[in-house]
C-alpha cells in the first residue's frame, strides 16, 4: 500500500536523517529500488518525472505498476509514490491517478502565483491524505525540459509557502540537477540555514543529490533536510553496467540478447546505489 510521505519525512527531520527519493524509469528500476529498501529496511519514496511517466504511458500506469510491484513483492516498509518537478496541470493528474504524493514546482512564477497555486494544491491533497511538496528559487541544470540556473532561494519566500501548509520545501541552496561543474561553488549552507530558521520544523528536500560529497550531504541533513532526491547516480550506474554486459558479447549464439538478461546488470547497480545512498543518508532501519 502506498503511502503519503508526511509521515516518514516528520520522523526523518527528528531524527537527523533523510529519507531518499530514486527516480523510476521502468520495471527494473523500480523492482530494484524496492527489494533494496526492503532489505535495509528503509522508508523510500519513488520519484517520477513526467517525462518519465509519459514514457510509461501515463500516470495511471505507473500508479497501478507501483502499487501491485509492492503487493506483489511482499513489500512492507513505507512506499511514497511521488510526483517529480510536477506542471500544475501534472499535479493534478497525478492525484487522479493514485499517486500518494505530489510536488508541484512553481519556482518558475512570480511568488504571488506560486502561493496562489500551491494553495489550491494544499486544500485538495489534505483532503485526499497526500503529501506535498512546494518549491522556492529554482534548482540548477535541466529536468524535463525545465530548466533553472541554480539561484538561492529567498528565506522569507521560503516562510511564505511553508506557512501554507505544505509538507515539505524544496528550497535552491546552489544544487543542481544532473552532474556538477568542477567550478561549483558548493551548497550555501547560509541559505539552508536561513530557510531553516524561518520555517521550523517544516522538512526541506534537497535535489540534485548526485555528486555532492558526503560531508555536504551529512551537513544539510544536520541543518533540517529530511529527503533528498538522486536520479543521475542511478542512471549512470544502469547505464555503465548495461554498456559493460553488451562489450562482454553475452549475447544467445549470435540470436540476439536477451532483455531480461541484458537489463539484469544494470537492475544490480541500481541496488547498488540506492544501497549506498540509503546509507550516507541514515535511513538504514528506519522504516
Amino acid at each position: 500500500m502506498l503511502v503519503s510521505a508526511k509521515e516518514m519525512l516528520t520522523k526523518a527531520k527528528a531524527g537527523k536523517y533523510a529519507v531518499g527519493q530514486f527516480n523510476i524509469n521502468n520495471l527494473e528500476w523500480t523492482k530494484s529500488i524496492l527489494l533494496t529498501a526492503q532489505e535495509l529496511n528503509s522508508p523510500v519514496i519513488l520519484g517520477v518525472s513526467e517525462g518519465a511517466g509519459k514514457y510509461m504511458t501515463g500516470f495511471k500506469t505507473v500508479a497501478a505498476m507501483v502499487d501491485a510491484m509492492v503487493d506483489s513483492l511482499g513489500i512492507t516498509v513505507p512506499v511514497a509514490l511521488h510526483l517529480d518537478h510536477g506542471t500544475y496541470e501534472g499535479a493534478k493528474a497525478c492525484i487522479e491517478a493514485g499517486f500518494s504524493s505530489i510536488m508541484f514546482d512553481g519556482s518558475h512564477y512570480p511568488i504571488e502565483e506560486n502561493i496562489a497555486k500551491t494553495k489550491e494544491l494544499v486544500a485538495i491533497c489534505n483532503e485526499k491524505g497526500l503529501s506535498l511538496e512546494a518549491e522556492v528559487g529554482a534548482i540548477g541544470g535541466e529536468e524535463d525540459g525545465v530548466v533553472g540556473t541554480g539561484e538561492c532561494a529567498d528565506p522569507d519566500e521560503c516562510k511564505m509557502v511553508a506557512d501554507l501548509g505544505v509538507t515539505m520545501l524544496a528550497a535552491g541552496i546552489g544544487n543542481i540537477h544532473g552532474k556538477y561543474p568542477e567550478n561549483w561553488a558548493g551548497l550555501s549552507f547560509e541559505t539552508l540555514e536561513a530557510i531553516s530558521a524561518k520555517t521550523g520544523d517544516m522538512p526541506l528536500v534537497l535535489h540534485g543529490g548526485t555528486g555532492i560529497p558526503e560531508d555536504m550531504i551529512k551537513k544539510a541533513i544536520s541543518l533540517g533536510v529530511a529527503k533528498i532526491n538522486v536520479n543521475t547516480e542511478c542512471q549512470l550506474s544502469f547505464a555503465d553496467a548495461t554498456r559493460k554486459y553488451i562489450e562482454a558479447g553475452k549475447d544467445l549464439e549470435g540470436k540476439g540478447f536477451d532483455p531480461r538478461k541484458l537489463l539484469a546488470p544494470g537492475a544490480e547497480a541500481i541496488k547498488a546505489t540506492v544501497k549506498e545512498k540509503m546509507e550516507l543518508f541514515g535511513s538504514v532501519g528506519k522504516a
